[in-house]
């Protein structure tokens, strides 16, 4: 697969608790430089990085981050204050709790509240697979698709486990045709990335990718 095919597909990520202004700085620089579909940064960069980059690149940022049992208000305040600082695509995490309660029809509400509040910005919703059954996953793929949100999303990366290759496949064969995927956590390589695109990812939430390029030009 061509290289920038596969740049132009990651969201290029840095999430650290203590991530600063000259790593986000440098992160935007490779963003740019390589391509890629977006960099994602923690929200309170977003004013900063959006002036830096001057349209040049979309800004990502996450909210409900890691958890996602922030109140749905909460949420929704983070996704409207991300857009009117600058951000174009708007990563949340969903209620797990609620999951495991079956609290379906609350599911659907909130991610449909904050896709609202996202003011027309793309939104992709988390569904943190590695604490998930199958059964819950399929019924979240149904849940994300009747949502309007524009992606479903693996992984926050900081749950214990990542994308696999099987939760991939998954989403494919159970979403609908409104809603792309974004596979994030634990993608390696160039090899990993290739594979999940061809299993169906539309985007990859990571920062080895593009390392990984850098190493090769070297």
């Amino acid at each position: 697969m061509d290289l920038k095919e596969i740049l132009s597909k990651c969201d290029h990520t840095l999430l650290a608790q203590t991530a600063t202004w000259s790593e986000i700085k440098a992160l935007c620089d490779n963003g740019m430089k390589y391509a890629c579909a977006s960099v994602c940064i923690p929200a309170s960069y977003v004013a900063q990085a959006a002036e830096y980059v001057a349209g040049k690149l979309p800004i990502c940022t996450v909210i409900g981050f890691p958890n996602g049992y922030s109140t749905t208000k909460a949420k929704c305040f983070e996704a409207s204050d991300a857009a009117d600082n600058g951000a174009e695509e708007i990563d949340m995490v969903i209620n797990l709790g609620w999951v495991k309660d079956e609290k379906w029809d609350d599911l659907l509400a909130e991610i449909k509240a904050v896709k609202a509040a996202c003011k027309g910005r793309l939104l992709k919703v988390i569904i943190e697979t590695c604490f998930l059954t199958d059964a819950e996953k399929i019924k979240l793929c149904e849940i994300v698709t009747a949502s309007g949100a524009e992606f479903i999303k693996t992984s926050t990366g900081f749950g214990g486990g990542g994308a696999t290759r099987e939760d991939v496949a998954l989403f494919k064969a159970h979403v609908g045709p409104n809603v792309q995927i974004k596979a994030a956590g634990g993608i390696a390589d160039l090899k990993d990335a290739e594979d999940f695109i061809a299993l169906g990812a539309d985007r990859l939430g990571t920062s080895r990718v593009v390392k990984a390029v850098k190493a090769l030009e070297k």
